[in-house]
């Protein structure tokens, strides 16, 4: 009853609609430079042996390094409304490229050998041969990795404190101790996250479709 009264409160309020808008900005944007950076990477990783050289081993630190030092670090070099979409890139970034790089990997040998035969370019054989194959790939690590950008980026939030954020009006209810605006918040972001999640299945579902 109290987390329902306070939701009708803040609802009223254009600071809930402002901060929440602007969280899901920095963090939808951070999940997007994400994901396409841990795309384009694993191309290159499965491209190059070289490239595979320089850049597993950098990117196995990052999925080792906890998310507060990430935190920590890009605050020293970064403004505090970049500190969490950097943040939650760089969970995405991992995650993306591993499953990326496998659906590259497990293309069928076969109609690579069909594409050969027919002289497709390489930009043919991209499109018809390793897209649709690594498309459900991409696909799952960007619905697994959706929600690390969520909980990282509004972690960032909390810590770095930038103005109109989700992460600082929780922050404002523990300073307060208002235990129902937390959990009004805390709703807010799963709410949020599914809305996202949903959107983005309908996406790649009509992807698949096209296809």
């Amino acid at each position: 009853v109290s987390v329902a009264g306070q939701f009708v409160q803040m609802a009223g309020m254009p600071l809930f609609w402002r901060s929440a808008a602007l969280s899901l900005g920095r963090v939808l944007a951070g999940f997007l430079a994400g994901a396409a950076a841990g795309a384009a990477l694993a191309v290159l990783t499965a491209a190059f042996s070289w490239a595979d050289l320089l850049i597993s081993p950098a990117i196995r630190v990052i999925r080792a390094i906890p998310v507060v030092s990430f935190i920590l670090f890009i605050m020293l070099w970064l403004s505090t409304g970049l500190v969490p979409g950097v943040c939650a890139g760089l969970m995405v970034l991992p995650v993306v490229w591993e499953n990326v790089r496998k659906g590259i990997g497990e293309t069928d040998p076969l109609l690579l050998e069909c594409a050969r035969a027919y002289r497709f370019t390489p930009l043919k054989t991209a499109r018809l041969v390793y897209f649709p194959s690594v498309l459900p790939y991409f696909a799952s690590s960007c619905a697994t990795s959706l929600g690390l950008a969520w909980k990282s980026g509004v972690a960032a939030e909390v810590i770095s404190q930038p103005k109109l954020s989700i992460g600082l009006e929780m922050y404002k209810t523990k300073l307060y101790v208002e235990p129902a605006g937390l959990f009004t918040w805390t709703i807010v972001v799963i709410v949020l996250s599914f809305l996202l999640e949903n959107l983005l299945s309908i996406l790649f579902l009509r992807m698949e479709r096209g296809r």
